[in-house]
């Protein structure tokens, strides 16, 4: 009797597992292991070649997303639009930057856990909602950044991990900003 028992639950249990996973619970917890930096791959004609690049610093522009949320992130994560965020097309997954917005000053630390972006010259990262609205640039839309690659202490990644800010940063003062401007306009982007 305890053995039939047994094996209808584990029945119904089988059932709400594969029920869960119709209903996209198949998702990569948020973690920071393993980092993966994954193979070249193509996106509209263009390859894409992921690297450690522990030196990574950019200028650039940043773009922000939000209407995918629910979606899988390219880490498997579930993409949450209000959480601090970002997509980048080559650093591993996961990353941490700290985004620099030249025309504010204004400096945070994200979690890369997708790819992009794909199109617009000179864009270097879209920002999640998230993201956006904490460097103050949901508003904007398109911003000159800069973003460099950073290893932020536990703390820091244990918010970000769980969709939170990490602590503040200072801002970027203006004669910094203004060389990194110059720099830009220099590139022509």
């Amino acid at each position: 009797m305890w053995m039939r028992r047994y094996a209808a639950s584990c029945g119904a249990g089988a059932a709400a597992l594969l029920l869960s996973a119709c209903g996209g619970g198949q998702y990569r917890p948020v973690s920071d292991v393993p980092v993966r930096i994954g193979p070249p791959y193509v996106v509209r004609g263009v390859t894409y070649t992921p690297a450690a690049d522990p030196g990574y610093d950019m200028l650039g522009y940043a773009s922000w997303y939000g209407s995918e949320s629910g979606n899988r992130t390219a880490n498997g994560e579930r993409f949450r639009a209000g959480w601090v965020t970002a997509a980048h097309t080559s650093l591993p997954l996961p990353s941490y930057v700290e985004v620099t917005a030249l025309n504010t000053g204004r400096t945070i630390v994200v979690r890369v856990n997708d790819r992009g972006p794909f199109s617009g010259r000179g864009r270097v990262i879209d920002l999640s909602r998230g993201a956006a609205e904490q460097l103050g640039v949901r508003a904007q839309g398109h911003v000159p950044v800069r973003v460099r690659r950073v290893d932020p202490p536990e703390k820091d990644r244990a918010r970000l991990r769980k969709g939170n800010a990490a602590a503040a940063r200072p801002s970027v003062p203006e004669a910094t900003l203004r060389k990194l401007r110059a720099q830009l306009n220099t590139a022509g982007l």
